[in-house]
């Protein structure tokens, strides 16, 4: 696949998500008092902070932890080896979050260097050539450099929430007082400001999130040894498995949706728990690939972190023939 697409994409995406998000900050730095003089610095550095301890707020929000020495030597391996054949520098740290469902991350900054963790549910569920072909995936976001690009894009929104919220909730304070009620009406602008503001950039990151998967699936079906079919097979189960899960269970994914770009598959989306029989072979992968994917699904896939699970099964496949044809 062609590179400079991704590296354009992911150009063109933070400038105008660092220009929406500094725009409004300065704004409200503005409208508060602060001399014009020191919001370039103050600004810089509030992205500069959220960048570097984005893999921290990632840690807690996801109960992740470092696997202990010793604990799955061939997940170790597995890393190492795949760290290797992907050409990166040095292995990545491996993580562990304590969440039943099965899923996977890529992440890391400056401070903490790189990571990959994956969850219990992706260990207790998926064989060693699925876990290994999504540990490629992951490792293929880290050559690509789009996983930092991601970490820094994914807490702006959620500045701009944050601030839209508190600036919502100052103003229904402020019109209790018919002293602050002009105050406040300003307060109530900014605040629905902020909010349309953070649905324009989730969706800009959306678009971005949804490309870069393709190129991540493809690395990490060349480098993995089940390659594209280990890949198939390990997408439909993970989506599968989501989409049974209970709504309880669910929430401990899909709490903190502006890092949801991270996962290797969404844990709102329901496709994959319709007739699927759970063999996991390429006959069924091509029957689940034929299905058509409806006008409501292609919907929520445009305001989804990640593309359709059949489309993405379907390019693996494509990919796999391609490859079978080689050899």
């Amino acid at each position: 696949m062609q590179l400079w697409k991704l590296r354009l994409n992911m150009i063109a995406t933070m400038m105008l998500v660092i220009t929406i998000t500094t725009g409004f900050v300065a704004l409200i730095l503005f409208l508060i008092g602060v001399p014009m003089l020191t919001l370039l610095p103050i600004i810089i550095l509030l992205n500069l902070v959220q960048w570097l301890i984005g893999p921290y707020i990632i840690d807690a929000a996801y109960r992740v932890k470092p696997l202990n020495e010793g604990e799955l030597p061939w997940l170790e391996q597995s890393v190492r080896m795949l760290a290797e054949k992907s050409g990166l520098e040095k292995t990545p740290k491996i993580m562990v979050s304590e969440i039943p469902l099965p899923n996977a991350f890529a992440y890391g900054s400056p401070l903490t260097g790189s990571r990959v963790a994956v969850t219990r549910g992706l260990l207790n569920n998926l064989n060693e050539s699925e876990v290994k072909a999504v540990i490629g995936h992951e490792l293929g976001h880290l050559k690509h450099r789009d996983v930092q690009i991601m970490m820094f894009l994914s807490v702006l929104p959620a500045i701009v929430y944050w601030v839209a919220t508190s600036l919502y909730y100052s103003s229904m304070y402020s019109s209790r007082s018919s002293r602050d009620r002009g105050d406040g009406g300003v307060l109530l602008l900014i605040g629905m400001l902020g909010m349309a503001l953070y649905y324009v950039l989730t969706l800009l990151i959306m678009g971005f999130s949804r490309s870069r998967e393709y190129y991540a699936d493809y690395h990490g079906s060349t480098v993995s040894d089940g390659g594209p079919l280990s890949l198939a097979s390990a997408l439909v189960k993970i989506s599968d498995i989501n989409a049974k899960a209970p709504k309880n269970v669910k929430a401990s994914l899909n709490a903190y949706s502006s890092f949801k770009a991270l996962l290797i598959a969404d844990p709102a989306s329901e496709v994959g728990a319709r007739a699927f029989r759970g063999i996991y072979d390429v006959h069924s992968l091509e029957e689940f690939a034929s299905r058509e994917v409806s006008a409501a699904e292609s919907l929520v896939e445009a305001l989804s972190t990640h593309p359709n699970v059949v489309k993405r099964v379907r390019s693996l496949l494509d990919l796999y023939k391609e490859l079978s044809k080689q050899a």
